[in-house]
Order: structure tokens, then C-alpha cells, then sequence
């Protein structure tokens, strides 16, 4: 490809982290102005890695990175920085505006409008839902109107309105654009290729078509290494029991035996290296807390946002052991808010069971502290502390030697998103409540997730936008906050 048209383009790009942990190894791949394409790959390959590495805050080892002369790059990050909470919506837009102060308000209403999104701009961030603020991350990438769009996991949080809405912009947007997701389908709506960041080799292979071509596309290549492989192997096989014979004996037959050592030795080295599929988490169970009865959780009223207002919303919610609640509603109404609230221990007495252990998956991680490791963090859950039965836990959620005593704030979101189930596996809670817990993950574990979640025992509370993922857990009632 020449450069007239080029958009990207990466060239023997070579990097690694702090402790020389390689994620980048001599990759290269170059993608045209207007083109669509997914950036895929397992948990911690690098995808954001590579992202920071276009916005170029961070620098490569080796190697360079060409962006067309004069394009402007912006990234949407899949969680909102911590320390942008206080701010309001006007002071987030400030930090990403790059025109006229005069002009501020104009664009981010304009912006906020693209992302379907009308809200007061002298709110505080925190005040917003986990959904609006994905598209508040949205909307500040474009509000400085970049050619190459960077999307990390737009789709997390986001309710089934704000994905449509998000699928038909994108099929309209007419500049570059790279989207991290883990959600197939959404992918398949509006990308023409994928680049592909392999986690063994460090290396990215560029594919045409969508993520179902991919797939098909590597099983074909994987089956004809393999038959390649076979063959070599048969003829290794049937050429070392002809050595072992020949060898033994003298003159010529000894010259034919070293001949075909040579001839053995050659087809190892021609043996294909096949290509390594992403792991998939181990099928696990998460415990029950023993000897529960009773009401676990009633509910009488909840408190909802309407037009920007809290207002009350007389509900019957009862559950016991064994019962499973879908709490729904689009985004913004108050879904996060009333999980907290049940999930902090105010609500004891009131509305949970006096003695339940509740198992809390946050959307955003913040139960985790960053800066514990891996191993303090599961550890730190566990009544009777088992070291081997943690590891074992662990290693069944990706979680292996080489991550256990890593600080949880290094881990890539999907990883943090493992490390949370697996505390939940170790902690045995009686009440469980988990909000978007399909959010960062790769898509491969998500069955062995949704099977857990619906053979659990305990009570449990479950927000989740994913229809399919929904589909496949038992619910025992629905609490619609938006009906």
C-alpha cells in the first residue's frame, strides 16, 4: 500500500513494559483513511497497550509509527479516569476541546446529541450512571474531531438504545476508526477487517472481512498445520525405527543411517509452530453461604431518576435462597445507585438479611484495590485461609504464577473482571449482585459465566444490558425500574 491513503501505519514496532514484559514484537500493519477495523486479542494481550501507543503516550522501544501528516487521533477509554469524578460534564469537555472558549457549549451540545445524550453540564461526573458516562468518554473523542477514532469497549455499560444508537453512527461515520470490543455481533455491523494481536507471539495478523470470517478463516489454517504437522510427524516416526536398525550395522547402511538423522532433523525444523487459540476460563461454580433462611431481600420502594429528579417507585420484591432477580431499566435511572445501596451494609435490617455475606461485582472494579496484588486481593476473602485452594481458583480464572503477585491497577480490565469472579468463587456469599458483568470480558468465557450464574444457589440480583447473556440464566423475577 502506498503512503497517498494510508491513515496508520505500524512498522517493526517493537515494545515492552516495565520489567521487560514484551506485548509488541516487531508488528507491523498499515490501514487506509475511512477504514473500520477491530482490534481483538485475550485479556492482557495489549490491546489498549497499542492504543496508547497511536495516541502516543506511550513510546515503543524500536520500530516506527506514521500517522498521515496533519490527522488528529482521539481515544474514547472503556472506564472513566477516577480523578475526572469531581468534575463537571462543562470541565470534563475543556480538558478534550481544542477550538474557541466561546465555542464550548455549542460543541458540547452538539457532540452530546451524536451520542444521544441530554443532560445539565454543571453536574458532577460521579453523578452520572455508569451508561452515561460511556457515552460522555464517547462524546469527548469527538468533540475533537479526529481522523482516527479510538474505541476501547464503547459498548460496556451502554443499555440496548444506546448500542443501536452507537451501531448506526458508526455505520455512518466516515473516518478512520478502531474499536476494541468483545461484543461479536456489534462488531460485525459496521467493520470491514480485524487485526488480530496474538498474546503468544506478540505479533498482529490483519484480516479482511468480519469477526465470523476471522474464526472460520483461522480454523481452516490451524486444520492444515496440523495435517502438515501429522505428515512430518509419520515420517519422523518410520525414519528413526529405520535408523535404530541401519545404524547398528556397518559400512554403507551406517552412511544411509546419518543421511537420514540429516533428513529427520530437517523435518523438525520445518514443522509448523500452530497457531495458539485464545484460553478459555475453567467451568466453575460459585459457592453458597451455608445455613441462610428467610427473606434475604425485600424490597418495598426504590428510588429512581426522573427527569434529572429522585422520586420514589412503590415495588414488591421478595427473595429467598435460591431466586434470582433481573433488575432492568435504561440508563441513568438509578440500577447502580439502589445495587450500591443494598450492596454497602446500609441497608442491613432494612432490606438484607442481618448476616448475609454479599458477593458485589462492580461495573467499574472499585470493590478492587488497585494497589494490592492479585494474591492479597483473593486471599483477603477467603474465611479459612487455603493457599492451594486459592491458586487453584486462580489458575482456573487465568489468574497464573506470572499474574498472582502482580498489583491489581496493572492488570488489564478484563483481567481485574476475572480476579472479581474469582473472589466471588472464594467469598461463598448468600446474596449475589452483579452489575454488567459481561463488561470487559472476552466473549470465550462468557458461557462458563452465565452457567455459574445460573446453577447459583444463594439470591442473587443481576443488571445486564446483553440480552443473549440474559437468555441463559435462570430468573425468577423481573424488577423493571423504567416500566
Amino acid at each position: 500500500m502506498s503512503s497517498q491513503g494510508t491513515a496508520l501505519r505500524f512498522k517493526n514496532v517493537c515494545f515492552e513494559h516495565d520489567g521487560g514484559v514484551t506485548t509488541l514484537d516487531e508488528v507491523s500493519f498499515s490501514l487506509r483513511e475511512g477504514a473500520k477495523v477491530a482490534l481483538m486479542g485475550q485479556n492482557g494481550a495489549g490491546k489498549s497497550t497499542l492504543f496508547h501507543l497511536i495516541m502516543g503516550t506511550m513510546k515503543p522501544q524500536s520500530g516506527g509509527i506514521h500517522i498521515n501528516k496533519g490527522f488528529r487521533t482521539a481515544l474514547a477509554q472503556q472506564v472513566m479516569p477516577r480523578e475526572y469524578a469531581s468534575l463537571t460534564v462543562r470541565s470534563f469537555f475543556e480538558k478534550y476541546f481544542q477550538g474557541e472558549s466561546y465555542d464550548l457549549d455549542r460543541k458540547i451540545q452538539e457532540v452530546l446529541g451524536i451520542v444521544n445524550l441530554s443532560i445539565p453540564l454543571d453536574k458532577t461526573i460521579s453523578s452520572y450512571s455508569g451508561g452515561q458516562q460511556a457515552r460522555l468518554l464517547l462524546a469527548s473523542a469527538l468533540i475533537q474531531e479526529p481522523d482516527i477514532l479510538l474505541l476501547d469497549e464503547p459498548t460496556n455499560n451502554l443499555d440496548t438504545e444506546g448500542i443501536g444508537h452507537l451501531m448506526t453512527f458508526l455505520m455512518m461515520y466516515e473516518k478512520t476508526c478502531i474499536v476494541i470490543s468483545h461484543d461479536a455481533d456489534f462488531l460485525n455491523t459496521f467493520t470491514e477487517g480485524v487485526l488480530y494481536l496474538d498474546i503468544y507471539t506478540h505479533t498482529i495478523e490483519q484480516y479482511t472481512g468480519d469477526y465470523y470470517d476471522v474464526v472460520e478463516e483461522i480454523a481452516i489454517r490451524v486444520e492444515k498445520e496440523k495435517m502438515k504437522n501429522a505428515q512430518f510427524e509419520r515420517k519422523i516416526r518410520e525414519n528413526k525405527e529405520k535408523i535404530n536398525y541401519f545404524q547398528n550395522k556397518g559400512g554403507k547402511m551406517r552412511l544411509l543411517a546419518k543421511k537420514m538423522r540429516d533428513e529427520v532433523a530437517e523435518m523438525e525444523s520445518s514443522k509448523v509452530d500452530i497457531r495458539k487459540d485464545d484460553k478459555t476460563i475453567r467451568a466453575f461454580e460459585i459457592p453458597v453461604q451455608s445455613e441462610i433462611n428467610g427473606n434475604i431481600l425485600t424490597l418495598s420502594e426504590v428510588r429512581i431518576m426522573k427527569d434529572h429528579k429522585e422520586v420514589g417507585k412503590p415495588v414488591n420484591i421478595v427473595l429467598k435462597k435460591n431466586q434470582h432477580l433481573l433488575l432492568k431499566g435504561p440508563n441513568g435511572i438509578g440500577k447502580t445507585t439502589l445495587l450500591e445501596r443494598l450492596a454497602s451494609g446500609h441497608a442491613r435490617g432494612e432490606h438484607v438479611l442481618e448476616g448475609i455475606t454479599i458477593g458485589y461485582y462492580r461495573q467499574d472494579f472499585s470493590t478492587l484495590d488497585f494497589e494490592s496484588t492479585v494474591y492479597d486481593a483473593l486471599m483477603g476473602v477467603m474465611e479459612i485461609k487455603e493457599e492451594e485452594y486459592m491458586r487453584s481458583v486462580a489458575s482456573g480464572f487465568l489468574l497464573t504464577k506470572e499474574l498472582i503477585y502482580a498489583k491489581i491497577g496493572s492488570l488489564s480490565e478484563g483481567q481485574k473482571g476475572l480476579v472479581a469472579f474469582a473472589q466471588l468463587v472464594l467469598l461463598k456469599p448468600g446474596l449475589l449482585i452483579l452489575d454488567e458483568p459481561t463488561n470487559h470480558i472476552n466473549f470465550r468465557h462468557i458461557p462458563h459465566i452465565a452457567q455459574a450464574l445460573d446453577r447459583y444457589k444463594g439470591a442473587m440480583i443481576l443488571v445486564s444490558h446483553v440480552d443473549d447473556f440474559v437468555s441463559k440464566i435462570r430468573i425468577d423475577e423481573v424488577l423493571d425500574l423504567g416500566s
